[in-house]
């Protein structure tokens, strides 16, 4: 090419060490421009990499070889290569590369500026329906990542079906991971017959006073049922009182059993069963009957005594639901004192109750109080026999005289015994007369217990200075009762 830029002769040689030059480009409006990577910024006050000025020399002067300025070019002079030095150097476009014969002066390049970190966002990640949907299961168990929990909890308070679905997850995982014992609910046998009560009556209901025993007598069968063979002949001390001293004997699991059986047997005999013992003459005493049993079994019983208790106990229940009301005044001898059906079921529920948890200690069994209202009623059988007891123990020189005797009926010198917690209530106790009428105007004592308290006393399992009671008034009122308390026990 000439220096006015048109094409010289023989145009297909070019200028050697010429650069190329590129061809036409597209207009600006063409041009994709985020395709386009963009040069770095230059530091602040500095060039760009391409800005560089440089030094021009003044008219007339040449540069001198040797002072620091350029050689002297060896084409200086020439037409052709001073046009071609001439022309601007054209800039490259962008993806091309230049001729591999061709080496590029390295250029200077400014510092990179520190480019600011990247903003992360803390917004949970947008997920599909379909993959939240399958996260749910991991998100019940605690399974997710922090993104994906919070991504889960953002769409279960706009998606009602998933919002549901992760409720029941939750819910069947509360059962997986249970801490609880194993052991059913106590309350739960009593929570079914109710139920199934309530769709259908019975047609022959149990009565209301031989429901506590009912209850016991399943609640005792029930830890029978989970013992192992071994385990009926782990060892059980029994305690009680006899006058003012402490008594125990050592027997098993088996053992007690047959002693809940035999002296089921005298409200048998009330009724017109079968009397375990056998026919003839059979002692009344509750303590006679169980030596009389425990000597004729021979061999230590087993597993095989549960069978006969059990069906005994179902066919007291069962007999006094079809005699009706007219059975529960019916009266049971103990030998020394009688007791009507009613309060001899009563009494019975409470021996059961209190022996289940002499086994359930023998065998490391977890065993629960009665309900409330069976244990307020077995408190109350333990507040009516106390005038009696006190009584007995004043004609044995036990316990201190009558000091205000009164007619029967009237009003007389009471304590007042009141009784917390589980299954309390308030009971006023004639101390003078078996005959008198416990009164709150004539109260000259004041015992407070709890009810639990109160019932381990009664069975002699503490003794009357070991009884955790609140204490007011006459001493030797207090005294008296406890003991008289105590002197209820028996084996």
């Amino acid at each position: 090419m000439s220096g006015d830029g048109r094409a010289s002769e023989g145009g297909e040689e070019e200028v050697r060490g010429a650069r190329r030059i590129p061809g036409p480009r597209g207009a600006a409006d063409d041009l994709d421009l985020e395709s386009v990577p963009l040069p770095p910024l230059p530091p602040p006050g500095g060039n760009g990499p391409d800005e560089t000025v440089p030094e021009q020399a003044g008219a007339g002067e040449q540069a001198v070889p040797g002072d620091g300025s350029k050689p002297a070019d060896p084409d200086r002079g020439h037409p052709e290569a001073e046009a071609a030095a001439l022309e601007p150097e054209p800039k490259p476009e962008p993806g091309l590369e230049p001729e591999s014969g061709l080496e590029r002066e390295p250029e200077a390049r400014a510092p990179e500026a520190h480019a600011p970190e990247p903003f992360m966002s803390s917004a949970a990640p947008v997920l599909p329906h379909r993959v939240l949907k399958a996260l749910l299961g991991a998100w019940a168990l605690s399974a997710c990542s922090a993104e994906e929990t919070a991504a889960v909890e953002d769409h279960l308070t706009e998606c009602a079906p998933c919002a549901d679905e992760a409720l029941r997850l939750r819910d069947a995982v509360g059962l997986l991971h249970t801490d609880g014992s194993l052991d059913l609910d106590p309350t739960l046998r009593t929570r079914v017959i109710d139920g199934c009560l309530g769709r259908r009556p019975a047609r022959i209901p149990v009565p209301e006073w031989a429901a506590p025993y009912d209850a016991e007598t399943a609640r005792l069968d029930a830890l029978l049922r989970d013992i192992g063979d071994s385990e009926w002949h782990a060892p059980v001390r029994l305690q009680w009182f006899e006058e003012e001293r402490a008594v125990s004997r050592r027997t098993t699991v088996a053992g007690v059993i047959g002693h809940l059986l035999a002296v089921d047997g005298l409200l048998s005999a009330a009724l017109g069963l079968d009397d375990p013992l056998g026919g003839g003459e059979v002692p009344l005493d509750p303590t006679e009957r169980t030596e009389t049993y425990w000597s004729a079994e021979g061999p230590p019983p087993t597993r095989a005594v549960r069978e006969p208790w059990r069906a005994q106990s179902h066919e007291l229940i069962r007999t006094a639901s079809f005699a009706g009301r007219n059975v529960a005044e019916a009266s049971v001898s103990y030998g020394t004192f009688a007791l009507p059906l009613q309060d001899a079921l009563l009494e019975r529920a409470f021996e059961c109750w209190v022996h289940g948890g002499d086994i359930a200690d023998a065998v490391d069994y977890p065993y629960q109080d009665p309900s409330a209202a069976h244990l307020h009623r077995m408190i109350d059988l333990a507040a009516r026999m106390l005038p009696a007891a006190l009584a007995g123990r004043r004609r044995a020189g036990l316990a201190g005289p009558a000091k205000d005797l009164v007619t029967a009926g009237a009003p007389g010198r009471s304590l007042h015994l009141e009784i917390e917690g589980h299954g309390g209530g308030d009971w006023y106790i004639a101390l003078d007369s078996p005959a008198a009428v416990g009164s709150p105007e004539r109260a000259v004592a004041q015992v407070a217990l709890d009810g639990v308290e109160l019932c381990r006393l009664v069975a002699g399992r503490i003794s009357p200075v070991e009884a955790a009671a609140g204490q007011e008034g006459d001493r030797e009122a207090i005294r008296d009762v406890l003991f008289a308390t105590a002197s209820l026990s028996r084996l």
